[in-house]
């Protein structure tokens, strides 16, 4: 048996080629005839693999190596090329619509799979294909899913058995979907809060991360050699990402790592082995590098170390296009990762030059064959685990809980998300007003109240998250907001609740709670020089309920701990939320006294606004650990509100790093008039109407810009909420030569013709655009970009910069 306990002895009543759904039943070793009867011996793991490889050619075997995204290929590429697996990026989804019911992805996993088993000629083997997707927390992805707190949140809560269940209530949701293959847990041990990511780690602390990131995978893949493992309601989980992402310098996020390789690794490296315990089958490799060396390519830490040292025998995955940022490679040419230890690239649309570079790399012994059949071997022994070569593979439509879309958000997730977001709450502050008394009259302020989207963050059904105004309550339709269980418990205690935003009444309350907090993000949008909270709108309504003598309790959203002594003198109880999901009610058990707050903290909490990183009691206002419970009234001093951070103008960026900026929208609209003007949520899109259409583009990281493509009589533009003075800064590439005029116009003034620049800008790759008032007399918060006729081009940042007077316009 193997360690899995995958093994079968399978009976010739069935020929055991078509057991193991390929082709060719003398080619499979373990068959012996004796006399006229055949008669099946134990085939193993390693048997029934090598033989398939055996009879793989070359371009099959490549196409195993190459992981493409949804989007970018169709059932016809499949069964043409045959992927070992595809993805769905953070903002894909099935058939072009990432907001598609449950049952269209089932019916896409199903398509693909179709495609991936027909027949192929000279009984070569046709293999199952594996689909993969980004459930962080919860299936993220698809509406109408549980989402449970991010990792920050549960390493708070501390319970392994918690964060198991659900793992096995995650992997349950995929199922229902048709989806194999899980990117997740990270097990990051962030030491810089500053990185963008840290509420994708369970803590600084590399032991709890190992803890918990083992149990996480338990969860969803089951208890290795045990019965079930990786069947029925299970799925294929993933450590990423191998590793020292947490702990780049500035907390940057794909940055550098230096230091002792050794200490590294037993920082870093830590929650490694525990998952290889726990059975993991994949493990993603890391953006980052370590002393100089991107890991996509570092084969002393890809092989030597992971798999020599820590003997992990199951398929190593690269992250988004991370194989191109290898010096000397480029996204369709890197033989080196596949050399360093990588098994599969993730190259989302440039799939298709890659196998081709691939194949030809192999014909003229830049890669020996030797190569590609060891990473081709743990891709299928991974399948092989997973059920996917074995006598019971079955359509995505067909396993287990697949199609029973009353899972999604059972009675039962909910239950479980609802006990994590209680145990997740980290009490840092209380003068006596938590719990809330039965019978008050509660005022709920702040516009994250009843916002579940701010509530779950990033990786919530697009990749960046969104706020209520993306990402409506339409969009959580089993779901609870925190004003929705402040309501219910405070009415259920004989009380009233109301919500007021902006938090005005009528009759002053009893007490006030006000929840506010971080915006969402992903990745690199994330980062931050500082951990300064610089959004002044819980500030406000915190100290206005002060000097109205309302005693007011704190709920603060936030991916990592930051500097908020101001918020925090201001209210008479304060807590750390952290990124609850889509069952906020959790919170409100705490704050009414029905669940206890236990949660401590798995971060330091920083006393002061500098920056530099904390992992320890040395100038922690609250160290690793803490955490109040309702019972703890113990007073907390004044705090110091000096910071000079605060005089630091975070910059009028308009777009940037993938995201449009604070009070900033997109817009498209028609020449002629016809249609309405729309907004572009995220601007990103297809615009039928305005026949505009934003799609995300890498330039230097995953959608960190936008390709705008416009039909004749078209326009789009941003707006800021506010004006900011300044000129404009705009990097872009013009990617074809316009075929009618082009212009730019300011608010609602004149507009400017540009067809000349843009003619002159066309094919020569990225530049700047430099647009001044003293150029275009009529500058202010809105600019639109008008064309007459076809025009494709791409905008990475645009910023609203003071600059020198005299400063000339220019593209």
């Amino acid at each position: 048996m193997t360690r899995n306990g995958r093994a079968k002895q399978w009976r010739h009543s069935v020929c055991a080629a078509v057991l193991i759904g390929l082709a060719g039943c003398a080619a499979v070793p373990g068959i012996e005839s004796v006399g006229n009867a055949e008669i099946a011996q134990p085939l193993g793991e390693d048997a029934i693999v090598a033989d398939i490889v055996s009879r793989m050619s070359l371009e099959r075997k490549i196409g195993q190596l190459i992981q493409p995204q949804i989007n970018s290929f169709s059932a016809e590429d499949m069964e043409r090329y045959r992927f070992g697996s595809y993805l769905n990026g953070g903002n894909g989804g099935p058939y072009g619509d990432e907001f598609a019911p449950a049952s269209e992805w089932l019916r896409l996993a199903d398509e693909m799979y179709d495609a991936s088993v027909k027949p192929l000629p000279n009984g070569e083997p046709a293999i199952p294909v594996m689909w993969g997707t980004d459930a962080v927390h919860g299936h993220s992805n698809i509406v109408g899913a549980t989402l449970f707190p991010h990792n920050i949140g549960l390493g708070a809560a501390g319970d392994p058995d918690l964060v198991r269940r659900i793992g096995y209530a995650t992997a349950r949701e995929i199922e229902v979907t048709g989806i194999d293959w899980n990117f997740s847990p990270t097990v990051a041990v962030a030491r810089d809060d500053r990185w963008g990511r840290t509420y994708e780690s369970y803590s600084e602390n590399p032991e709890l991360v190992a803890k918990l990131g083992a149990a996480l995978i338990e969860g969803q893949q089951g208890i290795p050699g045990s019965e079930g493992y990786l069947g029925d309601s299970r799925v294929i989980a993933t450590a990423k990402h191998f590793f020292g992402d947490g702990g780049t310098a500035q907390g940057v996020d794909q940055g550098e790592v230096n230091g002792d390789i050794d200490e590294l690794i037993a920082l870093h490296g830590r929650p490694y082995p525990a998952a290889i315990d726990a059975g993991v089958e994949a493990i993603m490799a890391s953006f980052n590098s370590i002393n100089g060396r991107k890991m996509h390519g570092n084969r002393p830490l890809l092989t030597d170390v992971l798999r020599g040292d820590m003997g992990f025998d199951g398929l190593v995955v690269g992250d988004w296009n991370g194989h191109g940022q290898i010096e000397g490679c480029t996204v369709t040419d890197c033989p080196q990762s596949l050399m360093a230890g990588l098994d599969i690239y993730m190259v989302p649309d440039d799939w298709k030059q890659l196998m081709d570079s691939l194949v030809a790399q192999v014909e003229d012994g830049t890669i020996p064959i030797a190569r590609v059949d060891e990473a081709v071997t743990r891709v299928l022994r991974v399948k092989y685990r997973a059920g996917l070569l074995g006598p019971d593979a079955k359509r995505p439509s067909e396993r287990g809980v697949a199609g029973q879309y009353e899972l999604l958000a059972s009675a039962e997730h909910r239950a479980l998300a609802r006990e994590a977001v209680a145990k997740s709450q980290v009490l840092l502050k209380n003068n006596g007003v938590l719990p809330l008394k039965a019978g008050a009259n509660v005022l709920v302020a702040g516009s994250a109240a009843d916002d579940i989207g701010q509530a779950s963050g990033g990786w919530t059904l697009e990749w960046q998250g969104g706020r209520k105004d993306q990402l409506g309550r339409d969009r959580f339709p089993k779901a609870s907001s925190i004003w929705d269980g402040i309501h219910q418990n405070v009415s259920a205690a004989g009380g009233t609740a109301t919500l007021s935003e902006d938090g005005l009444f009528e009759s002053p309350p009893d007490v006030a709670v006000v929840v506010f907090g971080e915006r969402p993000y992903a990745e690199f949008a994330g980062d931050q020089r500082d951990l300064v909270f610089r959004d002044e709108e819980g500030l406000e309504l915190l100290r206005g309920f002060q000097e109205e003598g309302i005693p007011a309790v704190a709920v603060f959203l936030s991916g990592r701990p930051m500097w908020i002594n101001r918020e925090i003198n201001a209210a008479d109880a304060f807590v750390a939320s952290w990124l609850p999901g889509s069952e906020g009610a959790g919170v409100a058990d705490v704050l009414t006294g029905k669940m206890p707050a236990t949660g401590t903290l798995s971060f330091s909490w920083p006393e002061t606004c500098e920056g530099a990183p904390l992992n320890g009691p040395d100038g922690a206002l609250f160290a690793y650990g803490y955490g109040l419970s309702l019972n703890d009234v113990s007073p907390l001093g004044e705090l110091s509100e000096e910071c000079a951070a605060l005089s630091i103008v975070e910059g009028a960026e308009m777009f940037g790093s993938g995201r449009l900026g604070s009070g900033v929208s997109a817009f498209v609209g028609r020449l002629d008039g016809a249609g309405f003007e729309e907004l572009m949520p995220q601007m990103r899109g297809d615009m039928n109407g305005s026949g505009v259409v934003s799609r995300g583009y890498d330039r230097d990281a995953q959608e960190d810009s936008r390709e705008i493509s416009m039909r004749p009589g078209s326009y789009f533009g941003l707006e800021q909420s506010s004006d900011t003075a300044g000129a404009y800064r705009i990097s872009y590439e013009v990617t074809n030569r316009p075929t009618g005029s082009v212009k730019l116009r300011f608010g609602d003034g004149r507009a400017f013709d540009v067809t000349r620049q843009f003619e002159l800008a066309s094919g020569k790759g990225w530049r700047e655009m430099v647009l001044t008032p003293e150029c275009y007399n009529d500058i202010g918060p809105r600019i639109a970009f008008e064309s007459e006729g076809e025009l494709t081009f791409r905008v990475s940042s645009v910023r609203r910069e003071d600059l020198p007077e005299g400063t000339e316009c220019s593209f």
